[in-house]
């Protein structure tokens, strides 16, 4: 008795490790993060109409034509069935077929740079609502946002009012990272030069978890921030709170906070540059910097100007042909005639 019973315990201990999971991803706050959860719910049993059929048949085949059964058919000379050919491709490519459709559509549907056309299921966006601008930075190993509305940034604290279309740029200081908060939408990437967007909206209070989803070197681990969705009057008063602070956040302490640290604590500037996220994107923060922007400009004029040279080279020998031939040739008929 003693025995049965630690067999069933031990069966059912596998189950007790899913009691610290996290099912923030199937159960999200935002409407953009919970269309990702349905997708991969339908995704998922989709692929168990073939997977589950499959285990149990060969589990039912072993079973039944196992050695010891001298009562299962035996018929060495079968090789070929057109109903049983049928299903074995038929099925999955019905599945590929509606698992492809799935896909097409909610690739584009839920393209992080497309803006929301609702708020969630039932509600959707007014054409005059207009979406908070947060440019989002992955510095090592902390978050900088930068609210350029409202005219402050904070270190490792993000707030939104709920209900509100949220636009996130994103771009990165040094190395590539991940910019991640599971309970509003899907990761996207941070990499230094370059900008990213995502367009989300959180419908629910509370506070949860981001952090990056790329390992970016020894303090990836602590590169955590805390994300508040907050009613519009808390998020104002949060702004207000945040301007009290009278440190800016200009090119100078940018600098500082671009040295690697661990464990950043919460921080608040009350004033930001207005140029700083331009110049953090662009790589030009140090004094005497070209910006990225100004170089591709400036190549882009170079290679205009190359390509009109030579094209007029070309219409220029061009049109010395021409004139020789327009000249020559009646010469050459002269003589011809003479």
């Amino acid at each position: 008795m003693t025995s049965l019973i630690t067999r069933r315990g031990l069966m059912l201990l596998p189950l007790t490790l899913l009691a610290g999971c996290d099912w923030v991803v199937l159960n999200p706050s935002g409407d953009i993060a919970a269309q990702q959860g349905q997708l991969i719910v339908v995704s998922t049993l989709l692929m168990l109409l073939i997977i589950v059929p499959v285990i149990a048949l060969t589990i039912l085949f072993a079973w039944r034509y196992r050695k010891s059964n001298t009562e299962a058919k035996y018929d060495p000379d079968w090789d070929h069935s057109t109903q049983l050919e049928l299903v074995i491709w038929g099925a999955p490519l019905l599945i590929i077929i509606a698992l492809g459709l799935i896909t097409w559509i909610s690739t584009h549907k839920l393209d992080p740079y497309r803006p929301l056309d609702r708020l969630d299921a039932n509600r959707p966006i007014s054409a005059a609502a207009e979406p908070l601008t947060i440019e989002v930075v992955a510095l090592d190993w902390k978050w900088l946002f930068i609210y350029p509305e409202q005219g402050i940034a904070t270190i490792n604290e993000l707030a939104t009012p709920v209900d509100v279309p949220i636009r996130f740029k994103i771009t990165a200081s040094t190395v590539m990272n991940s910019f991640y908060i599971p309970a509003l939408a899907g990761q996207i990437y941070a990499m230094p030069g370059m900008e990213t967007q995502l367009n989300a909206v959180i419908n629910k209070p509370g506070t949860f978890d981001g952090f990056s989803a790329n390992f970016s070197g020894p303090g990836f681990s602590h590169m955590r921030f805390k994300y508040h969705g907050m009613d519009v009057a808390d998020f104002d008063q949060w702004v207000k709170d945040a301007k009290k602070n009278g440190q800016t956040l200009d090119r100078a302490v940018y600098t500082e906070l671009e040295q690697p640290s661990e464990r950043e604590p919460v921080r608040h500037f009350g004033k930001v540059a207005p140029d700083l996220y331009h110049a953090v994107l662009n790589r030009c923060v140090a004094e005497g910097t070209v910006c990225m922007n100004k170089i591709m400009h400036d190549d882009m004029n170079r290679m205009k100007v190359q390509a009109a040279a030579k094209n007029f080279l070309r219409d220029d020998k061009t049109a010395l042909a021409e004139i020789d031939a327009a000249v020559c040739t009646p010469s050459t008929n002269l003589l011809k005639s003479n």
